[in-house]
C-alpha cells in the first residue's frame, strides 16, 4: 500500500470510529438500547459503500433474515434476542479500535507487501463473520418452577436440526456473497470470515496450512475483535 493509501485507511476508520461513537446504543455498564442496533449499522454500511447497489442487497438480505433479532448461541455470548447483531456491532467496533495499532505494526512487515485493503474490507468482515447464524436458532420451552413453586414454561433458545457442513466461517461467506458476489475478488476479506474461529473450526487437513492465514492481518483483526467482543464485554 501506498503512503497515501495507508493514510486514506486510517482516516476511514477514524471516521467509522467517530459513527460508533455518535450513535453507539451499548452503555459503559454493558446495557444496551435495541433499537439503536439496527440504524448504526445501517449507517456504517452506507458510509463504507455509498450507493454502491451491492450495499443495498446486503441490507435487503439481513432485512429478510432474523440477523437483527437473533441470539448470537444457546449458552454462550448473547444467548438473547437482539445477541446477533449487538455482538456483531462489538466486533465492529474492537475491529475498529485495534485496526491502528495492528496495521501499523504489519506495515512495517515483510509481509506487507502483500495486502491492500480498505476499511470497508475491515467492516464488511466484521459485519458478515456470524452470517451463518441467521434463521439458525428456533425457541422451544422447558417445563420450570417460578418463585412461588409453580411450573411454568420457559422458553429457550435451540439450534435447529438442518445441518451446516461447510464450516461455521465458511457458511458465513457463502451467505455473504449471495448479496455481494463482487467479495468473491477480495480473498483477504473472504480468509478473515472462513478462519475467524482459529483452529476450532478447521478439519484436520485444513490444520496443517493454517498458519498461512495469519499471514493476512485482517484473519488475526477479526479473530482478536471476536474474542475480546464476547470475553471482554460478554456480548
Amino acid at each position: 500500500m501506498t503512503d497515501e493509501q495507508k493514510r486514506t485507511l486510517f482516516t476511514e476508520i477514524n471516521q467509522l470510529i467517530s459513527i460508533f461513537n455518535e450513535d453507539s446504543p451499548i452503555q459503559s455498564d454493558g446495557t444496551f438500547n435495541a433499537e439503536g442496533i439496527k440504524p448504526l449499522i445501517i449507517k456504517m454500511t452506507d458510509f463504507c459503500f455509498k450507493d454502491d447497489s451491492e450495499a443495498q442487497a446486503l441490507k435487503a438480505w439481513m432485512d429478510k433474515t432474523d440477523f437483527w433479532t437473533a441470539p448470537a448461541s444457546t449458552r454462550f455470548h448473547g444467548n438473547f434476542k437482539f445477541g446477533l447483531s449487538l455482538h456483531t456491532l462489538m466486533v465492529i467496533k474492537q475491529c475498529l479500535e485495534f485496526a491502528q495499532p495492528v496495521f501499523t505494526n504489519f506495515f512495517d512487515s515483510p509481509e506487507a507487501s502483500k495486502y491492500d485493503f480498505t476499511a470497508a474490507d475491515i467492516f464488511i468482515a466484521a459485519l458478515a463473520h456470524d452470517f451463518c447464524k441467521t434463521n439458525f436458532y428456533g425457541i422451544e420451552y422447558r417445563n420450570t418452577k417460578d418463585i412461588t413453586g409453580n411450573w411454568v414454561k420457559q422458553p429457550f433458545y435451540k439450534s435447529k436440526g438442518d445441518n451446516r457442513n461447510l464450516g461455521h466461517g465458511n457458511e458465513s461467506v457463502l451467505m455473504l456473497l449471495e448479496s455481494m458476489p463482487s467479495i468473491i475478488k477480495k480473498r483477504h476479506v473472504i480468509e478473515a470470515i472462513s478462519r475467524h474461529m482459529g483452529f476450532s473450526d478447521l478439519s484436520e487437513s485444513e490444520s496443517y496450512n493454517y498458519s498461512n492465514f495469519l499471514k493476512n492481518p485482517i484473519v488475526v483483526l477479526l479473530q482478536l475483535a471476536d474474542e475480546t467482543a464476547a470475553q471482554w464485554f460478554n456480548c
